[in-house]
């Protein structure tokens, strides 16, 4: 009986050292990355400013770390799954979305969650895939999340994640600039760890610039102060660029519904309230900012699709939280979701097509 308690006892001892083990791995290997931090820029473009009056555009997507097939569903979201089915899949969907977004040929393309190196995403690193699908574009990369191995959910644990936002720029780019965003401070930032949004500078005949920013904000985010926050900082930045003269666009994966109710124009049957579909703040604009509209809305495209189950066109719930912040010396020509039928991640892409006034 006391070899028997002995065995038990140092089974529980054992079990208890090695939870202690990981949450300190986890605790000690937890760091921000710096504020204001000076991109590289692989500077391949031959074009080497913009004009004024010519229609431009730009493209944003979420790629979803290549994981997401319509049939594919994610734990946080009431979903099964963590992490991709397989390497073979994540290379389709990336694929997929490069072609996708080659179709539109874009002066601009922003892309978020785009993996460097990440468990999720069976380690497939996909800035190169497709800094090598553009190979006329410059270009810049910046870490948005970089996560310890973490072992949840338990049975699948979705593991360690190097991921972040990507700008290509067919015009050659002066610098980018990586911002960081505030995030909770209290256990959730192990699971958050780094929000960021990028400033990417295209000269412009006239002498200014176009600031091109790229941002993917907090989505299961509880705290609604550290949300405004983040969109203060932001709101900021762009106020003083466009204070000094320059054109600014903002496009990205915003988690904020950029509709006057995406639940209305879907027909969205739930009673749940989504963190990542809260109101996006539009009357804390700065003067001078909006939020591009729809101009193809005789049947709405929705930018996302909830992961809770497999995707069914008319029945899961959908919204639309892609898109772009403009300022009002650059105009609006169109502006539209790219109907893809979430074939390759659990966003669509969104097109913006402009011109930057005199």
């Amino acid at each position: 009986m006391k070899k028997v308690l002995k065995v038990f006892f140092g089974v529980i001892i054992l079990a208890i050292a090695i939870i202690l083990s990981y949450v300190g791995y986890v605790y000690f290997s937890y760091s921000r990355i710096n504020d204001n931090i000076e991109l590289t820029v692989n500077q391949k473009a031959k074009e080497k400013q913009l004009s004024l009056e010519k229609e431009y555009n730009v493209t944003t997507f979420n790629i979803g770390y290549g994981s997401y097939t319509p049939d594919y569903t994610f734990f946080m979201d009431g979903g099964k799954q963590s992490k991709a089915v397989d390497k073979e899949t994540v290379e389709k969907n990336i694929s997929g979305a490069v072609k996708t977004i080659q179709k539109e040929k874009p002066d601009f393309a922003l892309f978020q969650e785009v993996d460097e190196q990440a468990t999720r995403s069976r380690k497939v690193n996909e800035v190169n895939e497709i800094e090598n699908s553009f190979p006329d574009y410059s270009n810049s990369f910046a870490v948005n999340y970089d996560s310890a191995y973490l072992m949840y959910p338990f049975l699948d644990p979705i593991g360690k994640s190097k991921s972040g936002i990507l700008t290509l720029s067919n015009t050659m780019i002066e610098n980018s600039i990586r911002h960081s965003l505030p995030i909770e401070t209290n256990f959730n930032k192990f699971f958050d760890l780094d929000r960021s949004f990028t400033v990417t500078k295209v000269p412009v005949e006239n002498g200014k610039f176009l600031m091109l920013y790229n941002v993917h904000l907090s989505a299961y985010i509880k705290d609604k102060e550290i949300q405004k926050a983040q969109m203060l900082k932001l709101f900021d930045h762009m106020k003083n660029e466009y204070d000094n003269g320059n054109y600014v666009i903002c496009g990205g994966d915003f988690n904020h519904d950029l509709l006057d109710s995406s639940s209305e124009t879907f027909e969205n049957e739930t009673k749940e309230a989504y963190s990542w579909l809260q109101a996006f703040p539009k009357e804390d604009l700065p003067k001078g900012m909006k939020v591009a509209t729809l101009t193809e809305t005789k049947e709405p495209v929705p930018s996302v699709r909830n992961l809770d189950k497999p995707y069914e066109k008319g029945k899961s719930f959908v919204a639309v939280i892609d898109g772009f912040i403009t300022s009002d010396n650059v105009k609006q020509v169109s502006n539209k979701v790219i109907n893809m039928e979430f074939q390759n991640s659990d966003h669509n892409p969104v097109k913006l097509d402009f011109k930057l006034i005199k």
